[in-house]
């Protein structure tokens, strides 16, 4: 906390509850603004918060009630003022205004109360995360990060990043961005995943946490061109393993969310018991038993074979009320790095976590395949450039262990805890295979 020319500390909005009684300042933008008489009311928002001010002709100078009244919306000021509870206010607590500053006078800010488009809104976006509902969905974006390293980090986990430029593909060439390199070419990440494997040898518990890219030529709700991965990885761990960390971690991060950002998830208008009955213990499917579902389902076109599309995800996902687990698909759709079931060699050692409210596939992962000759003969029957995975290869040459680990979307999963209907809204500045501005 600092001070301001006046010995007022300088505080802020979310920390109001431990200043009443007491003169502090605020510095801040105006959220919104009304006049009565002798009276101004205006709603300051600091990035933590909104606070009521007002401002009374008798209690501050002539010049700055002057100002005051000619403040347009995201004019910024600063002002000091004794703090009282209100619980009739936002956040509920009020500051009665005895002195200030204007620090800009704005006009024509372009995003006003009043209905705009999703394509004006995100042509403004640097402007929009101002407004209430992306407030909160930043808010509740930065808690879920935050979450996710408390609790790799309580569990003895090393953050070990991976590169954004890579040789090759990890799932296929289909979706990769290709970018000049110097007098070669490479391509932006579409996972962290083979180097956390590495890391892994080295450390035994790691994640990566980063951005990734995904040249998909999808217009969906639920697609990103760039967004951000979770990729934790385990040395010593099968498939049951890795769901259970699954399965703990979405736990931890809903209880977490719960508790530190209710008012933003309110301001959401979320409905809190959807999220209040995230517990363990998570349903789990095979894929053969989802299969049956889906066969019966009169809205499902699924043929037996076939990876889940969204509309299958959907019907799923709206059976529980929490993330279901989907394990052990069809090899043949399923990445060439995945163990095959010893059971059952026509199935994938995998996992696909589906979150509930109809929102997909949030997590995706697998037990990896240890062995060299499996593992070079799967590069080879995928046509990839065997030399491209020679460093690949060398972790089942050198002290090859079972290992698995998976892979979370962040936008993904804020947008299913905020309850936002489309992905583009859990990420500060979206790309989109329509939108690179601004």
């Amino acid at each position: 906390m600092t001070t301001n020319s006046t010995s007022a500390p300088v505080t802020t909005i979310e920390r109001l509850g431990n200043h009443v009684g007491q003169t502090v300042t605020l510095q801040g933008w105006v959220y919104d603004k009304s006049s009565k008489g002798k009276l101004h009311f205006i709603k300051l928002r600091d990035g933590t918060g909104i606070c009521q001010c007002v401002a009374f002709k008798g209690d501050v100078s002539e010049e700055l009630f002057e100002k005051l009244g000619h403040l347009g919306q995201e004019s910024s000021l600063v002002l000091t003022g004794t703090i009282k509870a209100e619980p009739r206010a936002p956040g509920g607590y009020e500051m009665s205004v005895k002195e200030g500053r204007v620090v800009q006078q704005v006009e024509g800010y372009p995003i006003t109360p009043k209905e705009h488009g999703p394509d004006f809104l995100l042509s403004n976006r640097h402007l929009w995360l101002r407004s209430k509902k992306q407030w909160a969905l930043m808010r509740i974006r930065d808690a879920v990060i935050t979450a996710i390293r408390r609790f790799y980090d309580e569990r003895g986990f090393v953050c070990i990043d991976s590169p954004i430029f890579t040789p090759a593909a990890c799932e296929g060439t289909s979706t990769l961005f290709e970018v000049q390199y110097f007098e070669d070419k490479a391509y932006l990440t579409q996972s962290g995943q083979l180097y956390a494997e590495a890391s892994a040898m080295a450390f035994g518990k790691v994640y990566t946490f980063g951005p990734t890219f995904r040249a998909e030529k999808s217009k969906t709700r639920r697609h990103l061109t760039e967004f951000w991965m979770l990729e934790p990885e385990v040395a010593f761990a099968d498939l049951d393993d890795i769901m259970q960390l699954a399965e703990d971690m979405l736990c931890y991060v809903v209880k977490q969310v719960l508790e530190r950002r209710k008012p933003e998830l309110l301001a959401l208008e979320r409905d809190l018991t959807k999220l209040e009955c995230i517990q363990a213990p998570f349903p789990r499917l095979s894929y053969d038993e989802a299969a049956k579902i889906l066969a019966q389902h009169p809205e499902s076109t699924f043929k037996y074979g076939d990876d889940f599309g969204a509309p299958d995800e959907t019907i799923l996902s709206k059976m529980f009320d929490r993330p279901v687990m989907v394990h052990r698909y069809p090899k043949e759709v399923k990445a060439f790095y995945m163990k095959r079931d010893p059971a059952d060699p026509s199935k994938a050692l995998c996992v696909d976590v589906l979150g509930p409210e109809g929102v997909g596939e949030i997590i995706g992962g697998s037990q990896r395949e240890e062995d060299l000759d499996a593992l070079q003969g799967r590069i080879r029957e995928h046509g990839l450039p065997e030399e491209a995975f020679a460093w690949y290869l060398d972790l089942r040459r050198y002290g090859s262990v079972p290992h698995a680990g998976f892979g979370l979307g962040l936008e993904r999963t804020v947008g299913w805890i905020a309850g936002t209907e489309h992905v583009r809204e859990a990420s500060p500045y979206p790309r989109m295979m329509y939108r690179i501005y601004p």
